[in-house]
């Protein structure tokens, strides 16, 4: 895989503070039953990197001692790590809102039947990969078979309550380009997903969260193998806006790796650019208990364009 590093130090972005830490993105482990051609981490079934359990109970101290609101579980996918089921309910137990970004392809693998059930039991929220409701677009960026299986894994859901005025069980979609494009605008994205798949299957879900595709990892190193890594950085900067910078999630989050090191966010995580902080050159979760980040200094290079370009991007869709 060809090392987008180089191509990303030199950078004129902005400087950014942290404001006040609500949530603690967690990346439980690379494993995953996908390999998909834009995934920033390089996911995929063969790898064997997993948190594990005291790294997790660090994690629950962590939220037990700070002011975090909001886990955020992701990976690869983050229900294949053996101790996910358990990181849940004790987060739960301490009252924290819990959000699973979920391929929705693992509902259907075998042995995690009632994955769904689970979910819904815990009231935990579902952000589900879905980066097009064309069954070619998908299977074409995700692999064959992606699509049927996703939605089944959607019709799942809104089985036990997903979705549901009734039950109030959210579940939100995100849509991602198949190359080096801006998304389109979200709340148009989202009106069409919930035609299409409403008409065609009966899904129904909360809302769509739109994301640009970050120039790191396997999508850029696919960027530069067709020469299209300068024209997509190019696009990203001149399409960046002030008016983002207030709205980026490394300003609430810090991004936990699989070994339980902190990172300003999940990109930086796969760039191996830790956080800033004392004298340490890797920060440990552990390290950070009764710690007080606000005003530190995030780490930024070219790649944080995007981010701030066109309508902004977050792991909450859209900044504006």
């Amino acid at each position: 895989m060809l090392d987008t590093m180089p191509l990303l130090e030199n950078t004129s972005f902005p400087e950014i503070f942290r404001d006040d830490l609500t949530t603690l993105q967690v990346n439980l482990g690379y494993l995953c039953n996908q390999q998909c051609t834009h995934c920033h981490v390089s996911a995929g079934p063969k790898r064997t990197e997993i948190m594990d359990k005291i790294n997790i109970d660090f994690i629950l101290e962590f939220l037990s001692k700070s002011s975090v609101s909001l886990l955020d579980l992701t990976g690869g996918a983050p229900e294949l790590n053996p101790n996910f089921r358990y990181l849940v309910r004790e987060a739960r137990k301490l009252g924290i809102r819990i959000v699973d970004r979920c391929n929705l392809t693992i509902l259907m693998e075998p042995g995690y039947e009632d994955l769904a059930e689970f979910l819904a039991e815990n009231d935990v929220e579902i952000t589900a990969s879905l980066p097009c409701y064309q069954e070619e677009n998908v299977d074409k960026q995700r692999g064959k078979g992606v699509f049927t299986d996703s939605i089944e894994g959607l019709i799942k859901l809104n089985n036990v309550g997903y979705a549901s005025e009734e039950h109030g069980k959210v579940l939100n979609l995100v849509y991602n380009p198949a190359g080096p494009v801006l998304p389109p605008p979200q709340e148009i994205l989202e009106a069409d997903y919930k035609k299409q798949l409403g008409e065609k299957y009966g899904i129904k879900f909360n809302n769509l969260f739109t994301l640009a595709n970050m120039p790191i990892q396997r999508f850029g190193s696919t960027l530069i193998s067709k020469g299209q890594f300068v024209d997509y950085m190019d696009l990203l900067r001149s399409s960046h806006q002030d008016s983002n910078l207030d709205g980026v999630m490394c300003r609430s989050l810090i991004s936990v790796d699989w070994k339980g090191f902190i990172y300003d966010c999940d990109f930086n995580q796969m760039l191996k650019l830790p956080l800033k902080h004392a004298s340490k050159p890797k920060v440990h979760l552990s390290d950070l208990i009764d710690v007080d980040l606000k005003g530190c200094p995030i780490v930024v290079m070219e790649h944080c364009y995007g981010c701030t370009a066109g309508q902004g991007s977050s792991c909450g869709g859209a900044l504006n």
